[in-house]
């Protein structure tokens, strides 16, 4: 079972067999997901609806854990204008990277010129197939953003799926709490055991993780084929290595600077990881990163703010994705962008990509909206990626999830919130063992 399940309540777990360790069993699920979908394609195909109910049911109790991790933290805070400078400085943060990101996207294919000697006719593109994501970007304004943060009432924020609601209210509730006192402390206890609760379920379903895992890369594989990643493998190649280049080089300094290892990190985030990798889609594997998080000595509350803004405002993966996609369909068209279409198309993409928090495809139709503003780049040319998405999904996943990481430790260490004796034991792979 995951390391979620030693957390929050119990004594340590008992030494693992390798093979009773997730991030094997997922391996295993999507070696074996892979190798269905490649012999046997429309068996495949039909698997998809294991890996779309295994993060349905991680979605289930996103919220929750979000709401509980959050309001416990706020209302046992000391002084609430803290929670402000978490919020300011998350924010500073996340502007800079995800504009970090989209100037490397930006220059990277400049280099590579991944679309260049295609000379595709624009005309000659169905638009047909991407007139659903072409809808879905009309509907995206920065009003219409501000607007959804705001919930119907209290409680549908915990039943919208939204995020950026749930965390709207949890401050709210909160704040409203630490500012009563020590009268509502029954109730805050209520909510730590409630929490308590919350993350032994979340430890329940990881359980499903390999079959989640299994399902979804059977599906890909089965559905789209292993002809049309070959077919568009430059594109694919570029934007991995170019997300790798990030993880490892900017991350990588990052890290380094604020006294810990990105490599370490990763090995320590393994098993989430390739849950996020398995299932397409960082939300997956939020409440499991809370966890693990907040047992690497990030202060709850900094934890509480910070992950669930970044899953919406720090999407570095989605950001590389977009810059990088439209330079692409724009040199596979012939189109010659000019220095302020390039400027537009970066700062239209900062906009959109606040949008397209973890959910597989989201980053397709953020893609949609970001290129209707820059009208010389064909939104039809959205056809020529289409097939391998799915692919790049993975990848805009697993980066906005490392970059999520990065981002709480960091903040939590600016804030003077970070055990660092805490986090050099999981790093070194010593948390498990520790109790709680």
């Amino acid at each position: 079972m995951s390391a979620v399940a030693t957390s929050h309540a119990g004594p340590p777990a008992k030494p693992q067999r390798w093979w009773q360790m997730l991030y094997v069993q997922v391996l295993v699920g999507i070696a074996t997901g892979i190798l269905v979908g490649a012999l046997w394609p429309a068996v495949g195909a039909s698997l998809e609806w294991l890996g779309l109910a295994f993060v349905n049911l991680v979605k289930m109790i996103i919220a929750p854990v979000i709401f509980l991790t959050l309001v416990t933290g706020i209302a046992g805070a000391r002084e609430l204008g803290s929670l402000g400078r978490v919020v300011v400085k998350a924010l500073g943060y996340f502007l800079f990277f995800s504009t970090l990101a989209l100037i490397l996207g930006l220059i990277v294919a400049h280099v590579v010129q991944p679309g260049a000697g295609m000379h595709i006719d624009p005309h000659s593109l169905s638009e047909a197939k991407v007139a659903g994501f072409e809808k879905q970007a009309h509907e995206t304004s920065v009003t219409g953003f501000v607007m959804a943060i705001i919930p119907t009432t209290l409680v549908s924020a915990l039943t919208a799926g939204s995020i950026l609601q749930v965390l709207f209210v949890a401050i709210l509730c909160g704040i409203a709490l630490a500012s009563i006192g020590e009268r509502v402390r029954p109730l805050v206890d209520l909510l730590e055991l409630a929490s308590e609760m919350v993350f032994r379920i979340v430890a329940l379903l990881m359980r499903a993780a390999p079959i989640g895992a299994f399902g979804a890369m059977a599906f890909t594989i089965g559905k789209y084929g292993l002809t049309a990643l070959l077919s568009l493998g430059g594109l694919v190649a570029t934007f991995y290595l170019t997300s790798l280049l990030f993880i490892l080089g900017v991350l990588g300094i990052v890290c380094g600077l604020n006294g810990f290892s990105i490599v370490k990190l990763l090995r320590y985030l393994k098993e989430e990881l390739l849950l996020v990798l398995g299932a397409s889609s960082s939300e997956a594997a939020l409440p499991a990163l809370i966890d693990k998080l907040e047992r690497a000595g990030c202060d709850k509350e900094v934890v509480g703010v910070v992950v669930p803004a970044g899953y919406s405002f720090n999407l570095d993966g989605t950001n590389i994705y977009m810059t990088l996609a439209a330079l692409f369909i724009a040199q596979a068209t012939g189109v010659q962008l000019s220095l302020g279409d390039q400027l537009i198309l970066l700062g239209t993409a900062m906009l959109t990509s606040k949008g397209a928090a973890g959910v597989t495809g989201a980053g397709f139709a953020t893609l949609a909206a970001t290129l209707m503003v820059v009208p010389s780049i064909p939104v039809a040319g959205m056809a020529l990626i289409l097939g391998v998405d799915r692919f790049m999904s993975e990848c805009r996943s697993l980066t906005n999830f490392i970059g999520n990481a990065v981002a709480t430790i960091v903040v939590a260490r600016w804030e003077g919130r970070l055990d660092r004796a805490a986090l050099a034991r999981a790093l070194s792979g010593k948390a498990d063992t520790l109790p709680d």
